[in-house]
């Protein structure tokens, strides 16, 4: 520690201070470096040593920064709102969350596999700039023509317009460096692939937004450490929770930065821990603000989002049969418009019902049957039996005793836990069969068929009833029991595979009888609808789920969804490895030369030269580990740099493994664009990287040489990016004319992987 910031330490009085200048003895001198404050004893505010303890003048590096800062902005805000309208028509994903948030605006209820945060901001920004809900979004390349769609692409814009201002701040505290916190707003100014997911009524600005919103507001909270429990201090804490919840909102990826700032809270707390001046009180005192501020608040909010969706979306639509059918019938019944809204039916199963029978599985469908018969070949030729995700008259089913010998008279008689039953379909009065034939796509199950006329059948035609978790006279009941049905012949039990059948099934879901008899959502089904005229029936508001259930079941639905999600036939999806290295992207809009085409790729000069730049920083932070170790004396700017390279370096190294690694990991079907949040630290580190790689060039040079080499250094790394840019810029902005394979196009040269189809 340098003669300045030992009397700058020692100048302060207060307990504050005292716990402070402990700090500073025991990180030699880091803590001062990094954590420095604005106050001296008698409360007058002074310039503060920064780098290596040089006074700073209020008027020169302040304003500079600011300055700068603002250029950042307006230069983030063209390049996110030039063509904004452009293309006029739908654009990859914009098929989904703009129909999302048209529902919003119809309070129409939906499902889908990410939390509602961002589709609900989607639909109230269309709401308040005059879209009225009404365009169908079908498909990509529907023409908007007279819809008001602008409102919802600049509001993604916006937020995507905040992402190279919030990179400079990020960058800027953690190195006290303005050059380092230019270069990284600029990798993001100039990125065509971040410009491009920013155009466009998507979740990744949203997303994006609340990930740099929540790290910059983690920075700026560790700024406040010598000021607990101020106003700023709780400001930027509160804060922080609040963009931690808005992650989570949009996007279960937000639970990575969410592990980030635990992290860093954890060493923080291991921090204050170590400080034997704070009393165990105050400690205390610490661990509760954040464990609200970052824990209580977050969830308060993330729940508040639920609330919300849930009030919103009280009229009947697309989403009414995505929930587990024990649950969602008695949720459709809230739902204005749908058949079951102050809906009654009999309380339990009894022989002589007509019934639905969904299965438990995501998009396991209802049991259903129709005159179609398997194909030769398939198995046995016979009428197919299959799930249908729709309601639909060919779903009703007559609950028979096993004999056919029912009494139209008499009583009726509950259905029990290991009972017999024949299930005839109620239009084509065939039973539910099965036998040892394979099944059509699941060739180690047996095929499931409708068997018999008018309800006469064979002994393949009988099924035992058992209530999960049930024992021996249990009363099957409606909506809330889950049932199994064991085949008696073979001892299979019904299944929805989950498979989609060739267009000889319709492309309905296959049913098979699984040889697996364990305990699966595959093989568990409810009674959904009932109708016996000799049941009394009870209200279904009876059922009434709380708003609790409510909301654990939407994220079983929304987990299963996710991890269920599959590349389609011929769909082209990615790898992870392919992310980092650009090596291939996305059409937005457009496939052949007369079309307007957008294609998602990111400025390949920018995305190679953070690739390079982490390997740089490893090898600086290997080199400097090493120094550290060995006790070699390092004072100034060399410490600061030392200092900023593990602390701040540190932190955006962690923050791209957790937004990163994960994904190899995942079984679901990935997509480029699911590396962008990763991509924002990566570009952070790369700021501090070269800065600190150019600052430190006087250790090879002399200083003169040096300092041109530094200003030389910033300014290539700006001309190039804002070249390549002006390159690739086309990928953004959109293209037309031939193709990139064509020589005669405009993008022939520029074409510099033979993986890039643009």
């Amino acid at each position: 520690m340098d003669g300045r910031q030992k009397e700058h330490c020692t100048q302060r009085q207060d307990t504050s201070a005292v716990r402070h200048r402990k700090t500073c003895k025991a990180n030699e001198g880091s803590e001062c470096l990094s954590q420095p404050s604005n106050e001296t004893s008698n409360g007058a505010n002074k310039r503060i040593p920064k780098r290596g303890g040089h006074l700073d003048s209020p008027s020169k590096d302040d304003h500079v920064s600011v300055y700068t800062l603002v250029l950042v902005l307006v230069l983030s805000v063209c390049t996110r709102f030039y063509k904004i309208t452009e293309p006029p028509h739908v654009c990859w994903d914009e098929t989904h969350f703009g129909k999302m948030g048209s529902y919003y605006i119809n309070r129409t209820f939906f499902f889908d596999v990410h939390p509602p945060l961002g589709k609900m901001l989607i639909g109230l920004a269309g709401y308040l700039t005059g879209y009225d809900g009404t365009f169908p979004f079908i498909k990509p390349g529907d023409k908007y023509e007279h819809h008001n769609y602008w409102g919802m692409r600049a509001f993604c814009a916006a937020l995507g317009s905040c992402l190279p201002p919030f990179a400079f701040l990020i960058v800027l505290e953690l190195s006290h460096s303005t050059p380092a916190a230019l270069i990284a707003a600029s990798l993001l100014i100039f990125d065509t692939g971040c410009i491009t997911l920013s155009q466009y009524i998507l979740l990744d600005p949203i997303l994006m937004f609340f990930i740099v919103g929540s790290v910059l507001c983690m920075v700026r909270f560790n700024t406040q450490r010598l000021r607990p429990f101020s106003f700023s201090w709780w400001f930027w804490l509160l804060l922080t929770g609040f963009c931690l919840s808005g992650s989570l909102g949009v996007k279960f990826v937000g639970l990575f930065v969410i592990l980030l700032v635990g992290i860093n809270t954890a060493f923080d707390l291991w921090r204050l821990l170590g400080d034997l001046s704070l009393s165990l009180v105050d400690f205390g005192k610490h661990l509760l603000a954040r464990v609200f501020g970052l824990i209580m608040l977050p969830l308060f909010l993330y729940t508040t989002i639920f609330a919300v969706h849930f009030v919103v979306l009280n009229r009947s639509g697309p989403g009414d049969g995505f929930f587990s059918s024990s649950f969602h019938s008695s949720f459709q019944s809230r739902l204005i418009g749908n058949n079951l809204h102050n809906a009654s039916m009999p309380e339990y199963l009894a022989y002589g019902s007509v019934i639905t029978v969904k299965n438990l599985r995501i998009a396991g469908g209802y049991l259903h049957s129709h005159w179609h018969l398997y194909p030769e070949g398939v198995g046995a030729h016979q009428q197919q039996v299959t799930g249908y995700l729709h309601k639909d008259y060919n779903n009703l089913w007559l609950v028979k005793r096993p004999d056919n010998s029912d009494d139209l008279t008499g009583p009726p008689e509950l259905i029990r836990h290991g009972d017999i039953i024949r299930l005839e379909h109620k239009e084509t009065t065939r039973n539910l069969h099965s036998h040892f034939h394979e099944a059509p796509l699941t060739k180690k199950h047996l095929q499931v068929t409708g068997y018999g006329i008018n309800g006469s059948g064979d002994m393949n035609d009988l099924w035992q009833v058992e209530v999960c978790g049930g024992k021996k006279g249990d009363p099957v009941k409606v909506l809330r029991s889950k049932v199994r049905f064991l085949h008696c012949s073979t001892g299979c039990v019904l299944c929805s595979s989950g498979k989609t059948l060739p267009k000889w099934g319709w492309e309905q879901v296959e049913v098979t009888c699984s040889p697996y008899v364990k305990e699966t959502p595959s093989t568990q089904w409810n009674i959904e609808d009932l109708i016996n005229p000799k049941l009394p029936n009870i209200s279904l508001s009876v059922l009434k789920p709380t708003f609790l259930e409510i909301l654990w079941e939407s994220h079983i639905v929304m987990i299963r969804g996710n991890s269920g999600l599959k590349p389609k036939d011929n769909e082209m999806n990615s790898k992870p490895w392919h992310w980092p290295i650009n090596y291939q992207g996305l059409r937005f809009s457009g496939v052949n030369e007369t079309e307007y085409r957008v294609y998602l790729l990111g400025n390949p000069v920018i995305w190679w030269l953070n690739l390079l730049s982490l390997a740089l920083f490893l090898l600086m932070l290997t080199v400097a580990s090493l120094a550290k170790q060995r006790g070699v004396k390092m004072e100034g700017m060399r410490k600061v740099h030392c200092h900023t390279l593990m602390e701040g370096g540190g932190m955006l190294l962690l923050g791209w493994l957790l937004h990163y690694l994960p994904f190899y990991i995942m079984g679901r079907i990935l997509y480029y664009h699911h590396y962008f949040p990763a991509m924002l630290f990566s570009s952070m580190l790369t700021g501090i990287t070269l800065d600190i790689f150019l600052q430190n060039l006087h250790l090879l040079f002399s200083s003169s040489i040096s300092h041109y080499l530094v200003r030389g250094g910033q300014f290539i790394l700006l001309l190039g990016f804002i070249y390549s840019f002006y390159l690739f810029h086309p990928l953004s902005y959109g293209m037309r004319g031939p193709l990139a394979h064509d020589p005669a196009s405009s993008m022939a040269g520029l074409r510099w992987m033979e993986s890039w189809e643009f």
